[in-house]
């Protein structure tokens, strides 16, 4: 795939109309376009609105010349994953037991605050069914395929949004992320992600995993990320767990001076076998930032692995999503996702509780850590893309998905803030992944550790190439 026009970021967007240079209808042409000539094979989205997107961004190009823009994103062209209700868009989360043919009227917080703040909704992209799975393939919409290699999977759940982000098809997504499911596509397809703190960006309805579930902001730079989290961080009243709005705008706070930190790096959490590429590049990108002004020391942080509290709270979700459809006919599902149902079904109210006093003590165990170090830097994925429509690498030793993504699900368990972005790119021409994560209600610092990355090891270009 070659660059066949310029692309800016949302954040350039924004400024380019503010100055008069482009408008909302070039840029949602654009992505349009890309859409028409990319995703027959790439598989991002499940559903175009083509004319409304042009109707919406052809409103925004008005308000523009007017002097009188709605909001941050007006005419910024984005993407839904097919997990929130958009109203006048079927939510079917890439399932074939939700009847598409019903009335669509309610927004999502998430849909909502984005047509507050005047962006141009293209559509709703790809996710495993229920966003079930690290991977992005459903029965109903098939397989999503990585930008960087068509023969490999792209991640997931939010795996439509990452692709469509990475290539152009609209400027920004929104994605959810229960176990790892927007820092394992951003770090697949080379963007950046962020699941910000449980609560920060508000949902609803309440996603059937609960306390391991997150939204948050998907683009290709960090000045992104914060312009949406911006967007997307207003408390809503149908989300109870929502806190008050923020005290000051990420956008600023992104450039606030980190140099002096101490942060941890652990290469491995002490437990997880790392591919020797994605060792070697995650390890000269923390060289960087210690370069570049952070105090790093080499720690674990000390806990075991949760897989097995992980599997507990993921299938009792999966069983308590799956009942309230009341199938009749089980064999629609993803047979996986069949699976995963009928192991919650078997457990009981002291297996969830168990699970859940794991949790809550990893999340002690977490705050204690971050009383000596501010942030805690890790690789995204210990393993490098692999083949597209298998739900682990082929011919591995992983049985189910968590067991490849180990240093994602943690940290939902705990709530923390944690964002992937671009750390460098395999011999292969793969990216690979950093994660920062850092302690609960520190978005602001993480994202602004991401961008002083960013801006000693910059990125954009490169996922513009493509």
């Amino acid at each position: 795939m070659a660059a066949d026009e310029t692309r800016l970021t949302a954040t350039e967007w924004v400024a380019a109309y503010s100055a008069g240079e482009r408008s909302p209808v070039e840029a949602t042409r654009q992505a349009l376009d890309r859409i028409e000539k990319y995703d027959r094979e790439l598989n991002a989205y499940v559903l175009v609105d083509a004319e409304g997107a042009m109707a919406a961004a052809e409103e925004s190009a008005q308000r523009w010349e007017q002097g009188n823009p709605i909001g941050m994103l007006d005419g910024v062209p984005v993407s839904i994953k097919d997990m929130f209700l958009t109203a006048g868009m079927p939510t079917v989360k890439g399932s074939r037991a939700i009847d598409p043919e019903q009335e669509w009227t309610v927004d999502a917080p998430v849909s909502a605050r984005l047509r507050e703040h005047g962006a141009v909704v293209l559509g709703k992209t790809t996710t495993p069914e229920l966003g079930w799975k690290g991977v992005t393939d459903s029965p109903l919409s098939g397989v999503t395929r990585n930008p960087w290699n068509r023969e490999l999977t792209a991640g997931g759940s939010s795996g439509g949004s990452a692709v469509a982000v990475a290539t152009g098809m609209g400027a920004l997504s929104v994605g959810t992320d229960g176990g790892g499911s927007i820092r394992i596509p951003a770090s697949f397809c080379g963007i950046a992600g962020l699941k910000p703190t449980h609560g920060r960006v508000p949902v609803y309805p309440a996603s059937a995993f609960g306390p391991l579930s997150h939204s948050g902001p998907m683009a290709v730079s960090v000045d992104d990320l914060a312009l949406l989290l911006d967007v997307l961080a207003q408390p809503d009243h149908r989300d109870p767990t929502s806190p008050p709005p923020p005290a000051g705008s990420y956008r600023e706070a992104v450039r606030r001076d980190v140099r002096g930190l101490v942060v941890a790096y652990s290469p491995n959490l002490g437990y997880v076998d790392v591919d020797p590429q994605v060792d070697l590049i995650v390890r000269e990108a923390v060289e960087a930032l210690a370069d570049a002004g952070l105090r790093v020391e080499l720690v674990d942080p000390g806990f075991a692995d949760p897989a097995d509290a992980f599997e507990v709270l993921w299938s009792t979700g999966a069983a308590y999503a799956l009942d309230g459809l009341e199938l009749e006919d089980p064999s629609v599902l993803d047979p996986g996702l069949a699976a995963l149902w009928q192991r919650g079904q078997k457990r009981s109210a002291g297996d969830y509780l168990n699970a859940t006093a794991v949790r809550t003590q990893l999340g002690i165990a977490m705050g204690e850590f971050h009383q000596r170090y501010d942030l805690l830097l890790t690789p995204t994925i210990p393993i490098l893309p692999f083949a597209a429509g298998h739900d682990v690498p082929p011919d591995s030793d992983h049985l189910e998905w968590p067991s490849w993504t180990p240093f994602t699900y943690p940290f939902n368990m705990t709530q923390q803030p944690a964002a992937s972005v671009p750390a460098g790119f395999t011999s292969e021409g793969l990216p690979v992944g950093l994660q920062v994560v850092g302690p609960r209600h520190s978005d602001d610092l993480v994202l602004a550790v991401c961008r002083l990355f960013e801006t000693v090891r910059p990125w954009v270009d490169t996922i513009h190439q493509l």
